[in-house]
């Protein structure tokens, strides 16, 4: 006891046995009770300085055993009168319990050890099980505690814990139950069990280890027992994680610990969720305010051009009204949508190009390289666009004609390669190396199209986007990269774009 509990528990377990040899009698009552308290205290105090039963050797608590007995055995012949029936009794009993409670102590450390080293073994089995469990689930209570999110968890829940049955809800309702009762535990029906709405009322964990306690209403039901946690999320609860089991002696310790390390383990994962989902929020609405912007130089420029040709060229004013209503809709369709299909993306540039080829004639013109396979791809919208508008506006400034913007698109697996290139002027090497991620002083521009759209790449696709960007004298080449999303139907007639097509036919 000493050893284990330190000098207090030592001190008091040796009391006991001490009282209980007192009241036996004899001539070494006294001694030998005096010693059993003596020996707690000893063996208490070389716990306190060697820090824990555990760090102690188990040879070492041998010989412990064995001094503390040797000590016993110098206190009855120091107390115990006469001194020659002392003597004898030590002679007979000394040598066998010094020897055998030295063993008995030591073989009991080993145990108590083992015993640690177990538990200890267990608690890293069950954190290892949950953390797996955790990670296996992890992509779905992320999403958010839905029917098919909570399905598939608990079908990955039930399985990895040997549970009977897994049942995840809200605040009203069963979003999914797997396993045994899934006859009349079914999903979108209202919380039936009375354990559940307890749980659901008092956020403190309830285990049913009987039918009538899980309280079912259905009478056939095939659950026992049960462990129904909460679902915390934020300090509020949003639902509850169940594991049910048809045996009341399957519901362990162990199997109650692991539920309630689940539970919270997929509260941090809900958190996650819906901070992420917060965090898309918010990007999404920067996204759609950049989206949203409209050059105001653009539009009155645009608005004078047809003005002035409705004097001279009607049909012609015609038709920049026609490209200015385009450019109008698909920049306000795309500030309402993360994803566009790739012939409307295409399509606003190209009505921009026409109004800027009308405002400009021959001094530049779009020529298009669209790879196989491209034709259901969906892009996000203002990608284009404002790569070919920052080429016009800044590549071909000092050039009076002969400017050149090649659009090349190709499919690489699962990824959409863009890449647009002009032969203007170029960017300068100490600007090109900022451009993109910081603003740029100049006159002509910040570089915030560039920087606008590595944030809007980066926040929908994260790392599987990049961007990059390279120029000379020759002129500049930007190269864009993110996954390759598919859509069903309206495919792009990928033959009308092919190399050639200049901006304005059509």
């Amino acid at each position: 006891a000493g050893l284990l509990g330190g000098p207090a528990v030592g001190i008091g377990a040796g009391l006991i046995a001490g009282a209980h040899r007192y009241f036996l009698g004899g001539f070494t009552a006294f001694s030998c009770a005096f010693s059993a308290v003596a020996g707690g205290f000893v063996a208490g105090m070389l716990r306190k300085r060697l820090q824990g039963i555990e760090r102690v050797p188990p040879l070492l608590t041998f010989f412990i055993g064995m001094g503390i007995e040797t000590m016993q055995m110098l206190i009855i012949l120091g107390f115990a009168k006469p001194l020659g029936q002392a003597l004898k009794l030590v002679e007979q009993i000394g040598p066998p319990m010094i020897l055998f409670n030295g063993l008995g102590i030591w073989i009991f450390v080993l145990i108590i050890r083992s015993v640690l080293r177990e538990e200890e073994r267990t608690k890293a089995l069950q954190t290892q099980k949950a953390l797996f469990i955790a990670d296996q689930t992890l992509p779905f209570f992320r999403q958010g505690l839905s029917v098919q999110s909570s399905r598939k968890a608990a079908e990955i829940i039930r399985e990895l814990t040997g549970a009977d049955a897994i049942s995840v809800t809200d605040r009203n309702k069963v979003l999914a139950h797997v396993g045994e009762g899934h006859d009349h535990h079914i999903a979108l029906q209202p919380v039936s069990t009375e354990t559940t709405k307890k749980v659901l009322q008092q956020g403190q964990i309830a285990v049913a280890r009987s039918k009538s306690e899980i309280n079912c209403p259905h009478p056939g039901c095939p659950l026992e027992a049960a462990v129904v946690l909460p679902l915390v999320v934020h300090g509020e609860i949003q639902g509850t994680l169940k594991l049910y089991f048809t045996d009341a002696r399957r519901l362990s310790m162990v199997e109650k610990e692991l539920a309630e390390g689940l539970a919270k383990l997929f509260g941090t994962q809900l958190e996650l969720g819906e901070a992420e989902r917060q965090s898309k929020l918010l990007k999404d609405a920067e996204i759609k305010a950049l989206q949203a912007q409209i050059h105001p130089h653009f539009l009155f420029n645009a608005i004078n051009t047809i003005v002035a040709l409705c004097r001279t060229d009607a049909a012609l004013a015609r038709k920049a009204l026609l490209n200015l209503g385009t450019f109008f809709r698909n920049n306000l369709q795309g500030a309402r949508q993360r994803l566009v299909p790739l012939n409307t993306e295409m399509e606003h540039v190209e009505a921009y190009m026409a109004l800027e080829q009308i405002r400009y004639p021959g001094r530049y013109s779009l020529e298009w390289n669209i790879g196989e396979g491209t034709g259901h791809a969906m892009v996000p919208p203002f990608t284009l666009q404002p790569l070919v508008e920052n080429a016009v506006k800044h590549g071909f400034k000092r050039r009076r004609s002969g400017g050149m913007i090649r659009v090349s698109i190709v499919r690489d697996k699962d990824f959409l390669r863009v890449e647009v290139a002009d032969n203007g002027c170029g960017i300068k090497e100490e600007r090109l190396k900022v451009l993109g991620r910081n603003e740029v002083a100049s006159k002509t521009g910040t570089g915030t199209a560039f920087q606008n759209l590595r944030e809007r790449l980066s926040g929908l696709f994260g790392k599987e986007a990049g961007m990059s960007i390279e120029s000379d004298e020759k002129g500049t080449c930007v190269r864009l990269t993110f996954p390759f999303i598919e859509r069903g139907e309206h495919a792009i007639d990928e033959g009308l774009y092919r190399r050639g097509r200049a901006a304005g036919e059509g």
